[in-house]
């Protein structure tokens, strides 16, 4: 174990690998990612491609099978019903802002790097809103390309802060 987490920590791939993961976290996102990519060494432009792509990977899936995945939960982990409530909840309160710009809205949405915001929650209401995976995927995809830019703007002028 110990030889997998130095190999994670202490190789170039194993640190890209490491920020993706990092990336593909819901909350963490690229917001946490890139920031964590730069602090185990990476140069700023692969901490933000390790990061937009760890933070892509999920996006498709919540769009399309998320709404599924709740029926399955209500049915089969009735414990969880609380959790599945309170995540539907936040979708319709985020949608019913973005509902009016729609793709436009979603994009500055997953764009903006704030809690609450990003890709997981993006996509959680764009299938809620019933948005078709061709049109919302694009408009989450520019949206992590901006938070990127913008997390990557900020841990650098961190980094120098404190260096």
């Amino acid at each position: 174990m110990s030889e997998l987490i130095q190999w994670m920590t202490g190789t170039d791939l194993g640190k890209m690998l490491s920020t993706m993961m990092m990336s593909m976290v819901p909350i963490i996102e690229l917001r946490g990612g890139i920031p964590f990519g730069v602090a185990l060494g990476l140069p700023y432009a692969e901490a933000f491609i390790a990061a937009v792509i760890g933070n892509l990977i999920p996006a498709p899936f919540i769009i399309v099978f998320i709404r599924r995945i709740f029926e399955f939960m209500r049915k089969h982990m009735p414990r969880l019903n609380g959790l599945v409530d309170k995540m539907e909840q936040k979708a319709h309160l985020k949608g019913q802002k973005m509902q009016k710009y729609q793709y436009l809205g979603l994009w500055l949405f997953v764009a903006i790097p704030l809690p609450g915001t990003g890709a997981w929650t993006g996509c959680l209401v764009a299938a809620f809103l019933n948005m078709r995976l061709k049109y919302a995927f694009p408009a989450v995809m520019m949206g992590v390309l901006t938070a990127a830019c913008i997390m990557t703007a900020l841990t650098h002028v961190g980094v120098n802060l404190f260096s």
